[in-house]
């Protein structure tokens, strides 16, 4: 009997940063047991360079990264959903759409790295990266088919206070 796979959706105002960098983390870890999404209240319409550079340096080669509507995932043809994760503070006070699947939420926020000074972009991408992976380790080491579902939305919520940097 195979187990479930997880859908996961990372929400970002601008889905061209932090959430496209935990959707790509997220399927390469964990490959087979979650299927990961990501998309923006208010997208920019493209995901920013550094972010390709950031995860091409970490070994993670994306090629149909795209920034998206958050609207593509709610509705009669998007997928059920069994955890959205917000990683940007803005969108997390925001009142979203309703999800298929009646899904958990919880909220890890990561500081925007693009509104970083030039000269510090890089490092702070690498920062933003290395918070996400963190996170991303927690999360795939949980198995959620043993959970029930306030102890898994409570562990999920947990990894977004535990590792704060």
């Amino acid at each position: 009997m195979s187990e479930k796979v997880f859908n996961v959706l990372f929400l970002c105002t601008g889905n061209s940063a932090r959430s496209i960098m935990a959707e790509a983390l997220l399927n390469k870890l964990g490959a087979g047991r979650f299927n990961a999404f990501s998309a923006g209240s208010s997208p920019s319409g493209t995901v920013n360079p550094l972010t390709i550079e950031r995860l091409e340096k970490e070994g993670i080669f994306i090629t149909d990264a795209r920034s998206k509507s958050w609207d593509e995932f709610s509705g009669a043809n998007a997928p059920s959903l069994d955890l959205v994760i917000t990683v940007c503070d803005n969108t997390a006070e925001q009142v979203c759409p309703a999800w298929t699947g009646n899904p958990i939420t919880a909220h890890w926020g990561i500081p925007d790295p693009i509104g970083a000074d030039e000269n510090e972009r890089r490092i702070e991408f690498a920062k933003a990266f290395v918070m996400i992976e963190r996170r991303i380790q927690l999360l795939t080491s949980l198995n959620p088919g043993n959970f029930e579902r306030m102890a898994l939305q409570s562990e999920v919520r947990q990894i977004g206070q535990i590792v704060k940097s």
